[in-house]
């Protein structure tokens, strides 16, 4: 009878055991929240929405812990901060001003935050459908996954709700804090993660 053939390096013990190493399941995911240009109405002529900011939050879903939070403000080319629009969230045009173009922030997610290999998730369809039609109309790539989930809709019927609750409502439900201010992208993101988290607690994610 032929030894069996243990891989070098790998600790010997039981060898039918030991022989194939397995590899760990994939378990982070990023949470993203954008903010875009908005106005107390219709937008004035020849503007259109755009994001100015994006919120993203890393979690490792098997420790079951918010990993880190990151932050990029983008700079609109055909819009502007309106007052209605920095009252809620606290953005002003100086501040997007010293932002990266639209284009620069979608390589940065793919580049840094790995967005188009990683699955991730936002409070709602409306973050997936903003950044793929400003990606349609600016021509740029886009820069995640096809692997999204909605969160909201997940929340819903973990908790057999009838109808979506917001991200400040679910936090409440949910018996978590708020942490940070409402309608900024990273701080959004952060509790959009710990409401995952909340899920996951749950078995429903």
């Amino acid at each position: 009878m032929h030894e069996p053939i243990i891989p070098s390096g790998q600790k010997t013990g039981s060898p039918f055991r030991d022989a194939v190493p397995t590899l760990p399941p994939v378990s982070l995911i990023n949470v993203v929240d954008v903010e875009a240009t908005c106005w107390d109405g219709q937008p004035p002529p020849g503007q259109v929405n755009e994001i100015i900011e994006i919120g993203l939050t890393v979690v490792d879903l098997a420790a079951r812990t918010r990993v880190a939070k990151h932050r990029i403000l983008v700079r609109p080319r055909r819009s502007r901060v309106s007052a209605f629009c920095t009252e809620l969230t606290g953005l002003t045009q100086d501040e997007v001003d010293q932002g990266v173009p639209f284009a620069e922030a979608c390589r940065i997610l793919a580049r840094d935050h790995h967005t188009n290999t990683t699955p991730w998730a936002s409070w709602g369809d409306y973050d997936r459908k903003q950044f793929t039609r400003q990606c349609e109309h600016t021509n740029v790539e886009y820069p995640f996954t096809n692997d999204h989930t909605n969160a909201k809709l997940r929340f819903t019927e973990a908790h057999e709700l009838r109808k979506r609750p917001g991200m400040a409502q679910a936090l409440a439900l949910a018996g978590l804090p708020l942490e940070g201010r409402h309608h900024r992208g990273d701080d959004d993101s952060w509790n959009i993660a710990a409401l995952v988290l909340h899920l996951r607690a749950m078995d429903a994610w």
